[in-house]
């Protein structure tokens, strides 16, 4: 193997494990800040989702600006962004302050997720084989590593405004030390394509299926956001566990999804992409089901279990395929299916909570049972190559391309 393509491989590794750390790092935070600018829980959901609209411009703006000046130039610049941004959100002293800082920093996080999601897209066509997912796997790393120096950051006594700077400081000279090893472009189309990569044709079909990927990805996105906020409380007030075995609820859905996304790739080199997202959304569908109907709790933990394994592989399949649709376009792509999944993320728990006024909490999982069966069902859109070639359909990117 060539060892520049090496050096790339573990660069890009290391903007995941860095972009999971800084998202990390704030989100542990959250309580701390809350208390420090002096705002309601309520105020607090609010500022969020100017976070949410920061980081989903940046990745519209990073998408076209990947496919222009090349990945290379845009994900440095986004990880030092990123970093240097952290620090922001713990010396906010009020709303306004808070607000423009969230801002800033879901900016630059958005810029980097995509960019990062291009280059690794460009990778994978260069390895001929599936990556994708080991990349989004040390994502889930950085989370883990966040919480831990946190951790230790709280019991040594520093300041939520000083730990923030350190990371930040660590993550903005870890980014520019990558940089020297990224692919030096995107790969001239057909470049490095045999069975695994062909892409279809660009034009109206193309743009239809990239439509369709972002359909998807904000469904299993929105799956995902809903898991995130409402897992423990689903085990506290539905089933009445205590407080400390409710937490376990996401600890379980987490360790399952980043199980499974390091073993994602074997499992698409061997069967393929759909399968993967077929097989995947199907799995989860049942878990979430499980989840949704049973009285017990240890049968509560096998659901979240299996919504965490069934889930894990399927976002990276629909960015993996976002970007192989077009080369030429791989940022701009996945900057679209990443946009609308993000957007889906964001409402997720949002949705949930409003359907409580209906029904009880159990059962509006349900409706995630309703749209893993919808992305199980339409989990075809990845087979795009020709019936003829047997390698075509084993491959994320044989259709088509991140937290």
């Amino acid at each position: 193997m060539d060892r520049s393509l090496r050096a790339a491989h573990v660069a890009t590794y290391v903007y995941f494990v860095l972009n999971g750390t800084l998202i990390g790092a704030w989100v542990v935070h959250i309580p701390a800040v809350e208390a420090r600018v002096g705002i309601s829980h309520a105020a607090l959901g609010g500022l969020l989702v100017v976070l949410g609209l920061g980081a989903f411009v940046g990745m519209q703006v990073a998408g076209r600006l990947a496919d222009r000046l090349g990945a290379r130039t845009v994900v440095p610049a986004a990880g030092v962004l990123c970093g240097a941004s952290l620090v922001l959100p713990g010396l906010a002293s009020n709303p306004w302050t808070l607000a423009g800082a969230l801002l800033l920093f879901g900016f630059a996080n958005g810029c980097l997720d995509v960019g990062m999601n291009a280059h690794a897209v460009h990778v994978e066509k260069a390895y001929r084989r599936p990556v994708m997912s080991g990349f989004h796997a040390t994502f889930s790393v950085g989370g883990v590593i966040a919480a831990l120096l946190a951790a230790a950051a709280t019991a040594a006594g520093l300041s939520p405004a000083a730990t923030l700077a350190a990371l930040g400081a660590v993550g903005t000279a870890a980014a520019l030390l990558a940089a020297r090893s990224l692919l030096p472009g995107t790969p001239p189309s057909g470049e490095t394509e045999n069975e695994h990569t062909r892409a279809p044709t660009a034009g109206g079909g193309a743009r239809g299926r990239i439509r369709v990927l972002a359909a998807l990805a904000m469904m299993v996105m929105l799956s995902e956001g809903a898991a995130n906020d409402w897992s423990a409380l689903h085990l506290k007030d539905v089933l009445g566990a205590p407080a400390s075995t409710a937490a376990f609820a996401y600890g379980t859905y987490a360790a399952a999804m980043t199980i499974g996304r390091m073993l994602a790739d074997r499992v698409v080199a061997r069967y393929g992409s759909m399968a993967v997202l077929r097989y995947g959304a199907a799995t989860a569908a049942v878990g979430i089901t499980i989840t949704a109907l049973t009285p017990w709790v240890w049968a509560a933990f096998a659901g979240w279990a299996l919504f965490g394994l069934g889930l894990s592989g399927c976002v990276p399949q629909l960015f993996s395929a976002a970007g192989h649709a077009d080369p030429a376009a791989a940022g701009t792509n996945v900057s679209r299916v990443a946009g609308l999944g993000y957007l889906g993320m964001l409402a997720g728990p949002a949705v949930i909570g409003w359907l409580t006024h209906l029904t009880a909490l159990n059962h509006t999982f349900l409706l995630l049972t309703l749209l893993c069966t919808a992305t199980a069902a339409t989990a075809g859109i990845l087979r795009t190559a020709p019936a003829h070639n047997p390698g075509a359909d084993r491959t994320p990117a044989s259709a088509h391309s991140t937290r």
